[in-house]
């Protein structure tokens, strides 16, 4: 089952996958109006890491395999992805009301960073997005949740080369 997707595809897959999840949250972002939250901007960390990983592993891909290099990088990718999954599922979790959120991103939206920021929240009647509110859903999934199964499914196939390196560095066929 390891082996149903060539080696030297996944660094590009990842790349791909990576770069259309961040262009979709700055769609959103800038063609749809959707202000993201503090831990909307953080769930987005992983993905430029894995984006210049991914791209120096495919460059380094040799023609029959990954070699060392690119197997290192699109474990960190792994890592990068697990890190990410878990703050997505946390922010899904403050979104649906499992659990609290940080408290200076779940507050009535009147409390502000400094003094002009308040002032320009008054003056302008723009409050700050709230983390446990979701600005939009899709089958009562919210974009924290879709971004939860995507980094997901980028763990396990990033995970993938590392899985055959160890397989194949143990004798195992």
């Amino acid at each position: 089952m390891l082996d149903r997707i060539p080696p030297l595809t996944i660094p590009w897959i990842v790349l791909a996958v990576s770069v259309a999840t961040l262009g979709g949250a700055y769609f959103f972002q800038y063609a749809l109006g959707y202000q993201p939250c503090h831990l909307c901007l953080i769930e987005r960390i992983p993905y430029v890491f894995a984006i210049g990983a991914a791209l120096c592993a495919g460059v380094l891909s040799r023609e029959a395999n990954l070699g060392i290099g690119p197997v290192v990088l699109l474990g960190l990718c792994a890592a990068a992805f697990a890190i990410g999954a878990g703050i997505s599922g946390y922010h899904a979790g403050v979104e649906y009301k499992w659990w609290a959120g940080p408290s200076d991103c779940t507050s009535s939206g009147l409390v502000a960073n400094s003094l002009a920021d308040l002032q320009a929240q008054i003056q302008g009647g723009t409050r700050a997005p709230q983390c446990d509110k979701a600005a939009w859903t899709l089958f009562g999934i919210s974009l924290a949740g879709f971004n939860f199964f995507i980094s997901l499914a980028l763990f396990a196939l990033s995970a993938l080369p590392v899985l055959r390196y160890e397989r194949e560095a143990h004798g195992m066929e």
